[in-house]
């Protein structure tokens, strides 16, 4: 592309998001139309949140539906928020009810919780998301602009109904996006607002309480005393008239629309709420001696935020203007200074730490006379806690490793369970300014998030027989394999808000402990290969572990409760490598699909006394010795002592029955649609034809490879078997699992080490 086209594009780009000023009269014909465009603050947000509509998701091992829009996906999920799925839900309730004024609208919104749990990501999002929204058709937010140039002169063409204005200096938008309707008196306000109410659907109407701004206010008081003295009949049109109002779209961002108070912010609170007066600034209309509202600056949150939102971060920063906010949302008012107010149409929502709410507690023990009981009352409280799900954390340390920003949306287990699993290359600067690729090796990310979810979880509910890996695992796939069996996460009872994500080691520290392994001198090579490059599982996780004594963040007790925490983590991560060294040595001996999908075929036709189409399309009885040799030779599970000739035994038929035909019949089931259609139903894809034909076993090996010694693995004899298979099992890892060379040799020098003094 040439750079005209991209300029072309930009105008395009423009283009769609303004519009044209508009009459007053126009306005009003489009919003009779699109009821939802003269939407007032908090319905707004809602529209904003659920136009991007939602996705299902499994958190705590249950799926729940996800609002897209918190997945920032107009700013490719760079700020998307990770979890916390039920408080974000749960938040969207709260602006249902506020916006349909059902009894919240005293609510201050008030979200807490640790640090790194994504509040910041979420006030991000939501600057992003409604920015966005607001460029779109069905977004479009408008305020009103002024012109009175000239009605203070006896020139002719200066009077209503004259030819328009021409100078576009001489109009002044309102700087609180008053909106338009606000314009119209009250009486006729409400009539107007009910027309738009009757010509929607919308289960949330409309809302416009507020009057206008005090310079609007200026200017239409103005211009109602020119006209008047004029003597003017039709006194609001000309007020209105086109050369005086116009109604336009703007694009909602912080200072226009969102209002974002920050923790370094500082000033008085007046100036820090709703602006100050400012001695000294222009004079651009005759105020016949009073304030004039263009001196004020409204560059207060309140103000900014008008027409929108309002956020407060670190709000413990800002403790001392919480009970100034008391009654903001109900009285939707405040004084910009002593002689003049304001009307303010904005959702409030106010971002802390736990320390926010130590703060609140201070005066807990005077009960009723407490005198921030009134503060507590106002404040709708929802707790970010940290991820407990390895998915989601995995893909949190990615991010915060690189530059990505896709959000995850898998649509199965397995394709999630790839993403967890695979390695990173990272690009890091060492002390010469040299860039250098670290690489992380295949389960290194996925143990780093593992054992940081793993402190996190509540130990006290852990299902008997299992350990805190398994409901890590549970949380995120919504399900355990138990032998052959699936056991959903809904067989399992868990502590009715309990303390899972409440505390644990923060993505921050994981991060930091890999960036520190990145420039660490690990010295490592195998022959002529470098391996310095290379960070394992067990090098961070080992790292991780260590260092917790001495980190500031962790108290005495969390460090020694997430030190022992590691060994479960660590056995599961070795059972995971361990896995890809089988399935590669033995890679050649797998058993192909069709070849599983040829025996279901046959079991399934046994067991309904069916017949199967053969290749010549004739139709005959399922072949009991296919069955056999499969259930022989590749499952394993029983021998010729089972068969009588062909025939299987009772234990045959109850397995076939029980683990095939059972397990089958429950994945279609789970897999049917709203009409009770089930889709195409892969062999693989059920659990237990997975458990029962997904790893081989040692002495799978042992059978396979009689001369194979694990002893000889890290400098094989040339020529041996052992040698040979170690060449074929280093490039299969690499080529099934994606291990570089120098991951696939440590890797399997690592598992065999462990394997090699049981093996005789």
């Amino acid at each position: 592309m040439s750079g005209n086209d991209f300029i072309g594009e930009a105008d395009a780009s423009l283009d769609r998001t303004y519009e044209a000023p508009r009459s007053l009269a126009e306005y009003v014909d489009l919003v009779l139309e699109r009821p939802a465009l003269a939407a007032h603050a908090s319905k707004y947000l809602l529209s904003a949140i659920e136009a991007a509509g939602t996705r299902t998701v499994i958190e705590e091992g249950e799926g729940k539906e996800r609002y897209r829009f918190f997945d920032d996906p107009h700013n490719d999920g760079e700020h998307a928020i990770l979890g916390n799925t039920e408080v974000l839900n749960a938040f969207v309730d709260d602006l249902r009810s506020i916006a349909a004024g059902r009894g919240k609208d005293e609510k201050i919104v008030w979200l807490d919780g640790p640090t790194a749990t994504g509040k910041s990501e979420l006030k991000r999002c939501l600057i992003n998301g409604l920015r966005e929204y607001s460029k779109t058709d069905e977004g479009r937010r408008y305020t009103v602009e002024w012109n009175v140039a000239g009605t203070s002169g006896d020139s002719a063409g200066l009077t209503y109904a004259d030819e328009p204005v021409a100078d576009e200096d001489d109009w002044y938008e309102s700087p609180v996006q008053s909106h338009p309707l606000s314009v119209f008196p009250q009486d006729v306000r409400e009539d107007l607002v009910a027309r738009l109410n009757e010509n929607t659907d919308d289960h949330i109407p409309v809302r416009v309480e507020g009057e206008l701004d005090p310079f609007c206010r200026e200017a239409y008081d103005y211009l109602e005393e020119h006209y008047r003295r004029q003597g003017v009949t039709e006194l609001f049109s000309a007020i209105t008239d086109p050369q005086h109002l116009r109604v336009k779209n703007y694009v909602v961002d912080v200072g226009r629309g969102i209002g974002v108070l920050h923790s370094e912010d500082e000033g008085p609170p007046k100036e820090r709420l709703v602006g100050s007066w400012m001695r000294g600034m222009l004079q651009e209309l005759d105020s016949r001696g009073r304030k004039n509202p263009q001196a004020f600056s409204y560059d207060g949150v309140l103000s900014q935020g008008n027409g929108l939102l309002t956020v407060v971060e670190d709000a413990a920063q800002h403790a001392d203007l919480l009970q100034k906010l008391l009654n903001v949302p109900d009285e939707k008012s405040v004084k910009l200074d002593k002689g003049i107010g304001m009307d303010i149409d904005t959702q409030m929502v106010i971002i802390s730490n736990p320390d926010l709410e130590a703060q609140l507690n201070q005066h807990a023990d005077r009960e009723g006379q407490d005198p921030l009981k009134a503060l507590k009352r106002r404040l709708d409280k929802h707790e970010f806690t940290y991820l407990t799900n390895l998915s989601l954390e995995t893909e949190l340390l990615r991010r915060e490793l690189t530059d990505e920003t896709e959000v995850w949306d898998a649509e199965s287990w397995g394709e999630l369970e790839e993403w967890i699993q695979e390695p990173l290359t990272v690009r890091v600067r060492d002390e010469h300014d040299e860039i250098n690729a670290k690489e992380l090796a295949p389960h290194a990310l996925e143990a780093a998030a593992l054992y940081a979810v793993v402190t996190r979880l509540d130990v006290s509910d852990v299902p008997s027989g299992h350990d805190l890996v398994d409901k890590a695992l549970l949380f995120d796939r919504g399900y355990l394999r138990e032998g052959d069996e699936r056991v959903e996460a809904d067989e399992f009872e868990f502590t009715e808000g309990g303390t899972d994500g409440d505390h644990g080691i923060p993505v921050t520290y994981t991060r930091d402990e890999i960036a520190d392994l990145f420039h660490r001198e690990q010295d490592r090579h195998h022959g002529d290969l470098p391996v310095e490059h290379v960070v394992m599982p067990r090098d961070i996780l080992n790292a991780m572990a260590e260092d917790l004594s001495t980190a500031p963040v962790f108290s005495n007790a969390e460090a020694a409760d997430f030190e022992e925490r590691v060994v479960p983590v660590k056995n599961h991560v070795f059972g995971e490598q361990e896995s890809d060294v089988l399935d590669a040595m033995m890679r050649d001996k797998r058993v192909d699909e069709a070849t599983v999908e040829e025996y279901i075929e046959h079991v399934y036709a046994w067991s309904t006394d069916e017949q199967i189409e053969n290749d010549r399309g004739e139709y005959v009885d399922p072949d009991p010795l296919k069955m056999k040799v499969f259930e022989v030779e590749h499952l394993g599970r029983f021998d010729e002592s089972n068969y009588a000739g062909n025939r299987p035994d009772d234990a045959v038929e109850a397995f076939r029955e029980d683990k095939i035909i059972t397990a089958l019949n429950r994945h279609a089931w789970q897999r049917r649609d709203e009409e009770f259609r089930v889709a195409d139903v892969s062999p693989k894809e059920i659990p237990v034809i997975q458990t029962v034909l997904g790893s081989h076993s040692w002495d799978d090996v042992k059978r396979t490879y009689e001369d194979f010694d694990p002893r000889q693995w890290d400098e094989p004899p040339s020529g041996t078997e052992t040698a040979n298979l170690k060449d074929e099992t280093v490039r299969n890892m690499q080529e099934m699992y994606d291990y570089s060379e120098a991951s696939a040799e440590l890797t399997s020098r690592h598992v065999m080490s462990q394997v090699s003094y049981k093996w005789d």
